[in-house]
């Protein structure tokens, strides 16, 4: 995995004064328009240097010729040479920021986080010693053999599970011949025959699906915020809507919840809530807490429901705008998610909304939380607003997605 920055065969790009000033502000994409000038067509995966104006070396970059994102930036600066050891050292320097987070009583959270970790394009999640290496750009799969070597040498991994982006299944599959699944290490850790591995999370077992589940098989950016929740759940009747796993009501039991309550449209999503419940019978207060689950739309049965039967109601939807065309709609959606919530807190319950669309930015979502608080007319407080977990560092704006409000209903 290595190549020299000043080769004369190497592919050469001349940008726009815009990008030069992004690419030295720390902003790793280049986008296809930004390119003013290149010397030859470039393959998937390519390293291609990024010169300025002054026809000096500004950045080297892994090439996607039908990506919008042109080049990924790995380095910006004096010319390197991007050798076996210089990915080692990034790789190691993404597990020192990681250092101190967990303790064995977590197995679960992000090694590497994309651009935040200098890998852009590129996540890597841990499950017990099972490895999920995402990948949503193309540009890594020419690299994918010297990278499973890399994680392999830094981790010990017993099984590594690679997963694809939708947009780059079709020329992986068509030009590299790979596909989603195992590839390295298959070990006793992970079951096969679905695709589940198990994992510790604050002291809680989980299993995540690595083969088959939504991201990388489970939320991990929501661990903080299951914390606080667990938190502020003793004596309270709890609903979880959108719930996926579980993870906000088993924080919750285990918290001293009087009851809770999972609400997803998905039967899959449900029944991976009540074996995530069935790992965890030796915590007392687990299993002595009323699970209930209810298989409906969230957003029709919030406002079906208009008795207020909960003290804590969180609100965890998928991301509702993948796109900036959706960003409007996806205001509104919150907004309207916020209001059902709101109808379902008694007096002195807590509302936890949270959202993952990183088109909508925090304040629009605040404001359409707090917006929905003022239509209700009942009185609310602020208790906090919440953001990325420190194994998730967002370091460019498009990196910004997760945000959280907590809302107290006064009495």
């Amino acid at each position: 995995m290595s190549g020299e920055a000043t080769s004369n065969s190497r592919l050469r790009l001349r940008v726009t004064a815009a990008a030069e000033a992004a690419l030295r502000g720390g902003h790793p994409w280049l986008f296809a328009e930004s390119i003013r000038e290149q010397n030859r067509d470039g393959a998937e995966g390519e390293l291609a240097v990024v010169y300025d104006r002054k026809d000096r070396f500004l950045a080297i970059g892994l090439f996607d010729p039908n990506s919008p994102i042109r080049v990924r930036a790995l380095h910006v600066g004096k010319p390197v040479t991007l050798d076996h050891e210089w990915w080692r050292a990034r790789l190691r320097a993404a597990s020192e920021r990681r250092r101190g987070l967990f303790d064995e009583q977590t197995t679960g959270y992000r090694c590497i986080h994309g651009e935040g970790d200098g890998w852009p394009g590129l996540v890597l999640d841990r499950y017990g010693s099972v490895f999920v290496l995402k990948l949503y750009s193309a540009a890594w799969l020419p690299w994918l053999e010297e990278i499973v070597g890399l994680i392999g040498e830094e981790f010990r991994a017993e099984a590594l599970v690679l997963r694809l982006s939708r947009n780059i299944q079709e020329v992986a599959a068509r030009k590299f011949g790979r596909s989603e699944g195992l590839v390295s290490r298959p070990g006793h850790n992970i079951d096969a025959s679905r695709g589940i591995a198990l994992f510790l999370e604050t002291g809680l077992r989980f299993e995540a699906d690595v083969v088959r589940g939504q991201k990388t098989g489970f939320f991990l950016d929501q661990r903080e915020n299951r914390r606080r929740v667990e938190s502020l759940a003793s004596g309270r009747d709890v609903l979880n809507a959108f719930s996926f796993s579980g993870g906000f009501s088993l924080y919750s039991a285990r918290g001293g919840a009087r009851s809770v309550t999972d609400l997803d449209i998905s039967p899959h999503a449900l029944e991976s809530a009540r074996r995530n419940f069935a790992l965890n019978q030796t915590h007392s207060a687990v299993s002595g807490c009323p699970h209930h689950a209810v298989q409906a739309d969230a957003f029709d049965w919030l406002e079906g429901n208009t008795m207020p039967r909960f003290d804590l109601v969180v609100l965890d939807p998928p991301s509702l705008a993948k796109r900036e065309t959706e960003r409007a709609g996806a205001i509104r959606a919150y907004a309207r998610l916020a209001e059902g919530g709101i109808r379902q807190l008694r007096p002195g319950g807590v509302l936890v909304a949270a959202s993952c669309s990183a088109h909508v930015t925090a304040d629009e979502f605040f404001g359409a939380v707090r917006q929905s608080v003022v239509r209700s007319g009942r009185r609310f407080e602020d208790m906090a607003t919440t953001h990325h977990p420190p194994d998730h560092p967002a370091t460019i704006p498009e990196a910004h997605y997760l945000k959280c409000v907590y809302l107290r209903a006064k009495e």
